[in-house]
């Protein structure tokens, strides 16, 4: 039943997808020409409406590549909207090359800008409410998918909470099979010994395993047991506690291999675009924040004696220690390096704390950019002597510095930023350093203009 209600999700998609795609370029026609008022000397609407005709299958075969007709079940809406994006720029691209070798210039470039933000929000959009009518269906009980669980220990407990606190996922927990009865409300199928037969008997959709390190041993005749009855299996590692959020499989003459901390900036083509993003924009807003850089300098020296520009010793990638620069909004002490700065710090001036709050003080780290010791986007430096604290009290925090560190980060823009948790903001750090890709530094980027420019404090 599952597995059809999934088909018959994924033909809907389909057919839904191809009439979105149709309706982003007729309305891209509509708003280019008779709302903007274009040019006459383009092609007609017949002719716009036709390639997007034409460009139905091509996009519904990216939409294919990417996965974007497997099920979403267990994935965030964020994951399915980088996906569309990804998909929707690739379609972009091979449709205005296509256009080019054809030499069909005379197409209106806007219509087809009009078409890609039309396509991306149509179909996001239209995601968007299936995956909540999908939701408030499953709470009603319908399209539930029906799981054994293997194991009773630590891992099957967490796992049991993760479907509990998560109902409209749409997971129903038939029962447990473990070596001895032992947790409470849930049902007992019997032992390990017992697998096949209760498979057999009462046709799950799918079994999960969650084995503790003692007994992985049994793995190997579960496996069997699944593959015998034709029942889909998932296996929670013992070690998965210590697994990145989306681990890379390797392998070397067959033995495979689980990078337990996979960085797409590792990769010489990445780390090569996010240079040049960094390079590009970090002269650009150079170029256009210089007035409000010299206003805040004049500000600074008039508020109070000491430099204008207040220099401190970060720690950065690779653990190196760089000096980042900031516009001074404390009056001059000794306690930069030691002492954390707190939303009423008697040591800031009130210019300084009107700097801070809106983040000009942070202006001339553009300039950290331009040289390399930091990256627009990425985890914030901190301090050698804060380092050398956290790193003993909170688990990863080192990884942070396998990458360069930001301006803005996806911790900040989610609020944890300043005198906030220590804890949230590695664990936000980590997911941006596992989770990397270029249209992700750019909506962090964008979100930081309405998200991270006004906060009470910041380090």
């Amino acid at each position: 039943m599952i597995k059809e209600n999934q088909r018959i999700l994924n033909q809907l998609n389909l057919l839904t997808d191809g009439v979105v795609i149709l309706l982003a370029m007729s309305l891209a026609y509509g708003l280019r020409f008779l709302v903007f008022q274009g040019a006459t000397n383009h092609m007609g609407g017949s002719t716009y409406i036709s390639l997007g005709l034409v460009v139905i299958p091509l996009y519904l075969l990216i939409y294919t590549g990417f996965g974007l007709y497997e099920s979403f079940r267990r994935k965030d809406f964020s994951e399915e909207l980088g996906l569309i994006i990804k998909g929707n720029l690739l379609g972009i691209i091979i449709l205005l090359t296509c256009l080019f070798i054809f030499k069909k210039i005379d197409l209106s470039r806007w219509t087809l800008v009009l078409f890609f933000v039309l396509n991306v929000s149509g179909t996001a959009a239209k995601r968007y409410i299936m995956r909540n009518i999908l939701k408030s269906y499953r709470q009603k009980g319908y399209n539930i998918k029906h799981v054994i669980l293997i194991g009773d220990g630590t891992l099957a407990q967490d796992y049991l909470h993760a479907v509990y606190k998560n109902k409209s996922l749409g997971f129903s927990i038939l029962g447990y099979m473990s070596a001895h009865k032992s947790l409470k409300n849930l049902r007992y199928l019997g032992n390990y010994q017992q697998i096949y037969e209760t498979l057999d008997l009462f046709n799950a959709d799918e079994v999960v395993v969650a084995l503790e390190a003692d007994e992985f041993h049994l793995l190997p005749s579960i496996i069997a047991s699944c593959e015998k009855s034709g029942t889909k299996l998932c296996v929670i590692p013992f070690y998965s506690k210590y697994m990145p959020s989306n681990p890379y499989m390797d392998e070397i003459d067959g033995i495979p291999l689980i990078n337990m901390r996979r960085i797409p900036l590792d990769n010489l083509l990445n780390a090569m675009a996010k240079r040049l993003l960094d390079i590009t924009g970090s002269l650009v807003l150079i170029l256009l924040s210089s007035p409000l850089m010299l206003i805040a300098a004049l500000g600074t020296k008039l508020s109070s004696p000491g430099p204008i520009i207040f220099t401190q010793e970060r720690i950065g990638l690779n653990k190196k220690t760089f000096t980042m620069y900031k516009f001074r909004s404390m009056r001059v002490n000794g306690l930069e390096g030691i002492k954390w700065t707190t939303l009423d710090d008697p040591r800031k001036t009130k210019f300084g704390s009107f700097i801070r709050k809106f983040s000009i003080d942070e202006l001339p780290q553009f300039f950290n950019v331009l040289k390399g010791d930091m990256s627009l986007v990425g985890p914030r430096p901190e301090r050698p002597f804060f380092v050398e604290q956290f790193k003993e009290k909170i688990p990863l925090y080192m990884v942070k510095h396998q990458v360069r560190p930001g301006i803005t980060g996806w911790a900040q823009i989610n609020g944890f930023r300043g005198d906030t948790s220590i804890e949230k903001r590695i664990e936000h750090d980590i997911y941006y350093i596992e989770n990397w890709d270029l249209l992700f530094d750019i909506r962090i980027l964008f979100l930081t203009l309405f998200k991270g420019m006004v906060n009470g404090e910041k380090l």
